[in-house]
């Protein structure tokens, strides 16, 4: 049973709040989720996804895991109960934010993007799940409005990172038109019908009032990076359809 990978992320200082996002590598699922997937939802083993979890959630001392049923929409949770890494999760949306240390904020892709913030005070951290549909409702944007407005915080104090994810030249939109509706142009290549979704997020952060000097950003792209990543596009492409799903997580430290 080997460790799940990850890449860590520090941010800059703010070094009481830990942050990183997973690999497919490591841990014990079967393929076609091989081998750190760690989501219930997507037909894997749930004893094999309970051992990842739990492999995970120990490893990086935590006390406590949150998650959502994700659902593409900009619903968050403000300081969810906290939650063993074995427990499917209950509560529907696609962000979660809390003040409460070791609990872990988890949210899963497989292409979409994994977004953190942290405040620099380094006592309130959030998770947002960005998929294209996540873009097209501004929840970048919206995201860090309420994050600010709960708990009464600035968004100059703000610092973003987006996790490993669909890369410009992978995100392909035959329908851009149509999926998108207008003012979304400036990110589109007609003649490759591509979407720079890296872009997007990084300007709906910036018109939400996020200096440009405190968003980063791990440009990994999921699909290209077969050997590293699950990808969903990937994986609806080939005669299996199913694949697992990693983790963007942060935590305040105890």
């Amino acid at each position: 049973m080997a460790a799940i990978a990850f890449f860590p992320f520090l941010f800059p200082g703010v070094p009481g709040v830990g942050c990183a996002f997973t690999s497919r590598r490591g841990g014990v699922s079967e393929p076609p989720h091989d081998t750190a997937n760690l989501s219930f939802e997507v037909g894997d083993d749930p004893d094999a996804v309970r051992q990842n979890r739990r492999l995970l959630h120990d490893r990086l001392g935590l006390r406590g895991w949150c998650e959502c049923r994700q659902v593409h929409g900009d619903a968050i949770h403000f300081d969810p109960p906290p939650a063993e890494p074995e427990a499917e999760p209950t509560l529907e949306g696609d962000g979660l934010a809390t003040a409460t240390p070791g609990m872990g904020l988890v949210i899963k892709t497989a292409d979409c993007q994994p977004l953190i913030l942290a405040h620099r005070a380094g006592r309130h951290v959030a998770a947002l799940h960005v998929g294209w549909r996540g873009n097209k409702l501004d929840f970048p944007g919206s995201g860090v409005a309420r994050f600010c407005e709960h708990y009464s915080l600035s968004p100059a104090d703000i610092l973003a990172v987006r996790g490993p994810s669909l890369g410009p030249a992978a995100a392909q939109f035959v329908h851009f038109d149509t999926d998108f509706g207008s003012g979304f142009e400036p990110y589109h290549d007609p003649a490759t019908q591509t979407a720079d979704l890296w872009r997007m997020t990084r300007d709906q952060l910036r018109a939400a009032g996020v200096p440009p000097h405190q968003i980063y950003s791990l440009d990994l792209c999921t699909l290209t990076r077969d050997d590293t990543f699950f990808s969903h596009r990937r994986a609806s492409a080939s005669p299996v359809k199913t694949t697992g799903r990693q983790v963007g997580l942060v935590w305040i430290k105890g």
